[in-house]
């Protein structure tokens, strides 16, 4: 059953064609394995190449990014980071539910607290996880989050207020429900697209049944109103779901020409990068990775070995795919051309532990967030031009 806070769906007719790929590694803890490795052009990490589908992209990696900070703010383990209009940053911590903020300019020490999301029970991977920022920000004041609950993971909408020039956590309420929860596999990454809808990624909350069935809400790419809404035009009729046959869908982001590209874990081999379609089915758990088998849609791009990526946040600059990698300790970046995804080159590996999420800042700075249990920090990285 599907459920927002517009009604309930259940025994949906699927109209639509349905096209299938792979899946990708979980978030498993740990150190990751040396990788054959050797150094390219400007300082990174090859990788051997990962196995994708379709021709060469044509584009070479880009060069080394740099780091031009790091911002020591004694974070506990931060998920996702979104960016006031005044540069303000605001990174969710997973199992404090506090929303931990970093003001522009000169930054030193510990993170203010805007406050705590109510309602969040963590566990395992479970927690205050995905932030998006309302496209109407400047009139509307809402920061959007996924959390898991006591009984599910949902989607609220907060109000962000000031208050004698101080900004604070105002109302809740809840617009999504009935997300599956789990102690691993929950999803949680939220992104407005560029049509100003709210994009969802869930995981299989370990119940393997989900991804391919078109009613259920795990293991999907959900697409939805501001409102919590099924948006117009989804592919499965009056149906949120945008996507399926996913593992845990961990980044979201669009290139420079509107394509919408996701990072996912998947199980003991094959993180993914996939090119996102209406009605794309990704496999889950038939298959992994790019094994060209009928009707089902193929990763652009795969890590044979989760030893080396467990992909998470996701950010396109310049039509540079950016990867945060956890077990893999490192930042992955991946040349896009078109519908194509070149070779990946990694940087800093091992250098400062599992990276969580990337998000680009309003400077055109890459912050980058550890996840390392230990009181984590921010790289805030240059880009090569």
């Amino acid at each position: 059953m599907m459920r927002t806070r517009a009604g309930q769906w259940v025994g949906l007719s699927v109209a639509a064609a349905i096209v299938l790929s792979g899946c990708t590694p979980g978030d498993a803890g740990g150190t990751a394995a040396p990788a054959a490795t050797a150094p390219p052009a400007g300082g990174g990490t090859a990788a051997p190449s990962p196995a994708g589908s379709g021709p060469s992209a044509g584009r070479q990696a880009v060069g080394q990014p740099t780091v031009a900070e790091k911002i020591d703010a004694a974070l506990q383990l931060p998920w996702s980071t979104v960016f006031l209009p005044d540069g303000t940053a605001v990174i969710s911590e997973r199992d404090s539910a506090r929303l931990r903020t970093i003001a522009p300019g000169p930054r030193s020490g510990r993170a203010g607290t805007l406050g705590k999301v109510p309602d969040v029970v963590p566990g395992g991977e479970g927690g205050l996880l995905g932030l998006a920022l309302s496209p109407e920000f400047a009139t509307d004041r809402f920061l959007y989050a996924y959390y898991t609950s006591a009984s599910d993971n949902r989607i609220a909408r907060l109000r962000l207020q000031e208050r004698d020039g101080t900004l604070e956590l105002g109302p809740s309420e809840v617009i999504f429900t009935g997300i599956p929860k789990a102690s691993t596999h929950n999803g949680g990454r939220i992104r407005f697209g560029p049509d100003g809808h709210l994009y969802v990624g869930t995981g299989d909350a370990q119940r393997r049944g989900q991804p391919q069935d078109p009613n259920a809400l795990g293991g999907k790419i959900l697409r939805i109103t501001p409102e919590g809404r099924p948006a117009p035009g989804n592919p499965f009729d009056d149906n949120p779901v945008y996507s399926l046959g996913h593992r845990n869908v961990q980044g979201l982001a669009w290139d420079s020409a509107g394509r919408l590209w996701a990072s996912e874990f998947g199980p003991d081999v094959n993180d993914e990068l996939n090119l996102i379609v209406p009605g794309g089915n990704y496999g889950w758990p038939e298959v992994t990775g790019a094994p060209r088998r009928s009707g089902f849609l193929d990763a652009k791009l795969v890590w044979p070995s989760t030893a080396d990526s467990s992909p998470s946040g996701l950010e396109i600059v310049a039509d540079t795919a950016y990867l945060g990698a956890l077990r893999g300790q490192r930042l992955w970046a991946v040349p896009l051309n078109g519908e194509f995804a070149g070779d990946s080159v990694g940087y800093f590996t091992r250098t400062y532990g599992r990276i969580r999420n990337v998000s680009l800042a309003p400077d055109g700075r890459l912050w980058a967030l550890s996840n390392n249990k230990n009181p984590d920090f921010v790289l805030v990285l240059e880009l090569p031009e």
